[in-house]
Formats: C-alpha cells, sequence, structure tokens
C-alpha cells in the first residue's frame, strides 16, 4: 500500500521510443497514430499495461494524448498539467494547449496535403471519433482502425491485471445488486431497450456490488457486462478475478470470458443502449445500427448515494480527519527546514494505515512545497524531493479508499513565515470555499450553473485557476466519479446524495501552490423565512473535517459571514475530530480551530 517515490518515467526514455513508433507508421503507410491515456473500459484511471502515454512521453498526467506524426509529435495536455510536462518530456514532443487547441486544428496545420491517422479502436470512444471526424471534414485527413503500434514496440509491456475481485457487503452498499439490477432493467424496458452495454470499472463494479484491485488506487475489476431488459446481467470477466464470488452474483449473473464479449455483441436484438462518450470504436462498430445512443444507466444511479452510503462516507470521513490532524499537529512541532515532502507523505500513510478499514490510499498523495506546490498533481519523486522550508507553502492533497467510503482532503500549511501575497491569494481561495459551501440553490441546475461562486473571489484579484471547481466522489470506488462535476462542461444537473468535491485553487509557476478541499454531499435546503415555498432548493452537507491553516488568513479580507462559517466550521473540527486523537494533537487542534 505504501505510496513509491520511484520514478516512473524520464524525459530521455522518449526520443528512442519515438524513433521506434515513426518505423512502425512508415511499415503500416501510417501519418501519425493517437496514443491516448486510456483503456478498453475508458475509465480515467489505467494500469501499467495500458499507460502507453507514458510509455512513449514520459508524461505522468492523469488526462491527455499524444499525436506521432512522421516529423513532429504533440502531446495534448489541459491547464492542470501545463507545468508539469515541460519538466516531464523530450524536446521532440511539442506540448499542445488543449482544449484551446483542437486535435483536429492542430492536425489540418501539421497536415496541409492530408492524411492517413491511425488509432487502436479499443482506445477511443465513438464520441471522440465522430467528433474528430467531423471536424476534419473536408480536410484530405482520413482516420484508420488499426492495432495498436505502440503494443508492437513495448517489448516489456506488462500483463493484464488479473487480482481477485470481491463482495461489497449490503451494509455498505445499501441496495442488493439483484434489487439495482431489477430496477434498472425496468428502465430500460420503460424506454424500449433490449440492453445496455456497461464497458465502465466502476459502474460493472457497483452494479454487481464487487470490488478490486486491477487499477492501483481505485477498488475497481476489469471487465464488460451487457445489462437486458429482462432483468439479468451478462458480465465478460476473467474467470479467475470472480472465483468464489458466483454465489453472491447468484442466478440473475452469467459469467463469461473478455474474449466472448464481441461474439456476444453480435447476438443481440436491438435497440441496444450504449453511451457515446464512453463505449469504445470497437463495441460501436460491433453493434452496429442497432445502437441507441444515451446514459450509462449506472451512472446516475451509482452517483446518488443511497443512505447507507452516504452514513458510511460521513463515518469514513471523520475517521480520515482524525489521521489527518494527527499528521498536521506532528508537521507543525517540526522545526522549518528539517522536512521533506516524503517524510510528510509517509507519515499521513502511516497514521490512515492504522485504520483497519482502510483498503488503499485512494490516489497518490500530493505533497508539494514552495515551487513544487504549483504543480497541480504533483507527485514526489527521489529525484524532486525537496525540504519544507521557511516561507514555503506546502499543498497536501491525499485520500484513502476506506470499505465505508472514499476520501479527498487538500490543505494548504505555512511553513514558518509565507509571504504576504500568498496570504492574500490564500485568503481568496479559503473565500471561494466558504461561498460554495454556504450556497443554495435550485433544482436543476447543474455544476456549470454554479461554479463561478467559488471563482468570484479570485476572479475580482484578476486571477484564476485551470482546473475544475470539484469532481465527484465514489463510495468506495473511483475517487473521481462521473458525470457530476463542479466544472464549465458539465450539465449534469445536480441530485440529493451526490458526493463532490470543492476545491478552489491558485498556482504561481515557480512561487507556490494553494489549494482547499472538501466533500461535501448535496442535500434538499429547508425552506427558509419569507422563501418561495415553490421553490425546491439544494445545499451542502460537509463531509470533510480538518482545521484550515489561519496563520495563511488575511482576517480583513473575510466579510463577517465568511468568519462565521470558518469558525462555526472549526467548531464542528473540534467536536468531531477532538475526541478521536492523541492527547498532544487534541491540545493542537484546540488551538488551530481557535476563533478567527
Amino acid at each position: 500500500m505504501f505510496q513509491s517515490f520511484e520514478v516512473t518515467s524520464r524525459p530521455e526514455q522518449g526520443p528512442p521510443r519515438l524513433a521506434a513508433l515513426r518505423k512502425e507508421l512508415q511499415a503500416a503507410a501510417l501519418d501519425g497514430f493517437l496514443v491516448p491515456r486510456a483503456d478498453a473500459h475508458q475509465g480515467e484511471y489505467v494500469a501499467p499495461r495500458d499507460d502507453r502515454l507514458k510509455w512513449l512521453t514520459g508524461f505522468t498526467g492523469s488526462a491527455g494524448f499524444c499525436a506521432a506524426l512522421r516529423d513532429v509529435a504533440g502531446v495534448f495536455i489541459d491547464g492542470r498539467y501545463r507545468t508539469q510536462v515541460k519538466a516531464q518530456v523530450a524536446d521532440v514532443y511539442t506540448p499542445v494547449a488543449w482544449p484551446e487547441v483542437s486535435l483536429a486544428e492542430w492536425l489540418r496545420a501539421q497536415l496541409p496535403q492530408g492524411g492517413v491517422i491511425g488509432f487502436d479502436p479499443w482506445l477511443h470512444a465513438a464520441g471522440q471519433i465522430v467528433q474528430l471526424e467531423d471536424a476534419l471534414d473536408g480536410s484530405g485527413i482520413t482516420l484508420r482502425r488499426t492495432d495498436n503500434l505502440v503494443d508492437r514496440i513495448w517489448e516489456d509491456q506488462p500483463a493484464p491485471p488479473m487480482n481477485p475481485a470481491k463482495v461489497h457487503p449490503i451494509d455498505y452498499a445499501g441496495e442488493a445488486h439483484g434489487d439495482k439490477i431489477a430496477r434498472l432493467a425496468e428502465g430500460l424496458r420503460d424506454k424500449g431497450r433490449g440492453a445496455a452495454v456497461i464497458t465502465l470499472p466502476d459502474s460493472l463494479c457497483w452494479l454487481l456490488n464487487i470490488r478490486g484491485s486491477d487499477i492501483a488506487r481505485n477498488p475497481v475489476v476489469h471487465g464488460f457486462a451487457v445489462l437486458h431488459s429482462a432483468g439479468h446481467v451478462d458480465a465478460f470477466v476473467a474467470p479467475s478475478k470472480l472465483e468464489g464470488l458466483e454465489a453472491h452474483l447468484g442466478a440473475h449473473v452469467t459469467l463469461h470470458a473478455p474474449e466472448a464479449f464481441l461474439e456476444a455483441l453480435a447476438d443481440l436484438s436491438g435497440p441496444v443502449l450504449v453511451e457515446k462518450a464512453t463505449v469504445p470504436v470497437a463495441v460501436w462498430d460491433a453493434l452496429g445500427d442497432r445502437i441507441v445512443w444515451g446514459d450509462d444507466p449506472c451512472a446516475l444511479p451509482k452517483a446518488c448515494k443511497n443512505a447507507a452510503e452516504i452514513e458510511g462516507s460521513v463515518a469514513a470521513h471523520l475517521r480520515d480527519g482524525a489521521a489527518l490532524v494527527e499528521v498536521l499537529a506532528w508537521l507543525d512541532a517540526q522545526p522549518a527546514g528539517s522536512v521533506t515532502e516524503t517524510q510528510v507523505v509517509t507519515q499521513l500513510e502511516t497514521a490512515r494505515r492504522r485504520d483497519p478499514a482502510l483498503q488503499e490510499i485512494s490516489f497518490e498523495t500530493i505533497a508539494g512545497t514552495g515551487p513544487n506546490g504549483a504543480i497541480m498533481h504533483y507527485r514526489v519523486t527521489e529525484d524532486t524531493d525537496s525540504t519544507l522550508q521557511d516561507g514555503h507553502l506546502l499543498v497536501l492533497d491525499s485520500g484513502g479508499q476506506y470499505l465505508d467510503g472514499t476520501t479527498d482532503i487538500t490543505r494548504t500549511i505555512a511553513i514558518g513565515t509565507p509571504p504576504v501575497e500568498a496570504k492574500e491569494a490564500f485568503t481568496r481561495v479559503l473565500n471561494g470555499l466558504i461561498a460554495m459551501s454556504r450556497l443554495r440553490w435550485p433544482q436543476g441546475l447543474a455544476g456549470r450553473d454554479i461554479e463561478a461562486v467559488g471563482r468570484l473571489p479570485l476572479w475580482m484579484a484578476g486571477q484564476d485557476f485551470d482546473h475544475g471547481l470539484g469532481h465527484g466522489v465514489g463510495a468506495y470506488l473511483s475517487v473521481h466519479e462521473g458525470p457530476q462535476r463542479l466544472s464549465k462542461l458539465s450539465t449534469v444537473p445536480l441530485s440529493e446524495g451526490m458526493i463532490l468535491s470543492i476545491e478552489p485553487g491558485y498556482y504561481r509557476e515557480g512561487a507556490f501552490g494553494i489549494r482547499l478541499e472538501n466533500l461535501a454531499v448535496v442535500r434538499s435546503a429547508p425552506d427558509l423565512p419569507g422563501g418561495d415555498a415553490h421553490r425546491a432548493m439544494l445545499s451542502w452537507e460537509t463531509l470533510s473535517f480538518a482545521p484550515i491553516d489561519t496563520r495563511l488568513i488575511v482576517p480583513e479580507m473575510l466579510t463577517q459571514d465568511a468568519r462565521d462559517w470558518l469558525n462555526a466550521y472549526h467548531r464542528d473540527v473540534a467536536e468531531k475530530i477532538g475526541p478521536r486523537l492523541s492527547p498532544v494533537a487534541k491540545l493542537w487542534l484546540d488551538a488551530a480551530t481557535a476563533p478567527v
């Protein structure tokens, strides 16, 4: 379980591998090949076998892709990774600011005479390819399905993960998987759908009440499923993974080898529900005109947590908060210049491991001090490990995978005496967190409708950050869960029971980073005196409890409402977390939660 600090990629690995890939391009009569960070299941996270983007380029971010042409290779990265990519890829690769620059736009510029671009149909969603082909119309550039050219040259490519799955007990799941299947099957029948194809690992695990470890830090199982409107499921999972789970799965689940998946699709009669944004092109090809595009039927039910899942998440967050506070108390006792990033990470994981319900950390802990804090998804390695110096800000973003819930919390911590400009930026970020946490909004609004609330204090100072305000979180599942998001792009209405992060930030390259993050669950908001009785409203219930570093606050930048919220939050932290702490940490927490 312990996080490794091993350097997993270096820029120098890129040039010879790119050269080898270009030989394959020539042999295949292709002008380019697309290398996404994706697997056949189209989840966000990938197993080592599928981490082709990292292997080829050296880039380790969780999103992005490479378009490798014969004389140029673009690495497309969003705003989260524009600092990180500079240090990770060699100069044979060209970082491309995506989505500001689209792949189609870039290809048109690089191939003005046209060309043929190959892609692996298992690694690209149908929606991606349709959109790309539409954007390339008239350019003379065509897309060709091919086997994976990276796999041809990756001689020591790891084997696929074959880890055993386990039952997710009803006490945590809150609903039997047979009842889930029946409920979703009824939904298919109501819409006249004969079946639905499920490719996302977290959807499969949620539906069958199982968990696994095919992806590091994410308790998921690789596999596919077909949910039939008649009320049964065909699951295509390696048999060794589900050995011993037959009794749990029961008569309404039939098991098959993954190799039988495409053949089984050929036998389906339509209409078959498929999600365009996530289904691999290979599945689209197999189903043809029997497809009806729509949402993954598991997505919204999975996102809207039931009472047992919320209760479990509440409990997990209290234990997780206590572990974090023990580490914050320890850290505050260490003189500036005496502790490194890796020591903080190890200390935090050690504290979490004392909880027998902990199964894994929920992602690689981000512990970036000083300039490293400006790298949004920084992962400390043996090469980058830095000492926490006087005047630094430490961005500490971490979480745990517990049997009863998934946590994700970020605190920014003052080391010694921070500069005034950092304190001012911190207070703006805090004001954004508070404003969003206090928000009430009408039912029916999506993430894009409200996320500006968390940015406004920064905007008013001419500042902003290049990541979403928040992401969905699973119930002992993926720490990044769709379809709910606090994002400019999210059109999914927020609904009661959804768990999301609220995480505004600010990053100054080469100087410091700031991020504050709490998880919160969407709740029905009570009526207010004088409010519109007919207008249903929603609000947040905060799940994360750990002190916010008041040494970084400029008090005069807080309104009275913001100050009241912060003091009330800190009273809750002291009340909920204090009894769970060692005496030393309890004394520290009492001081850390004193009113502002």
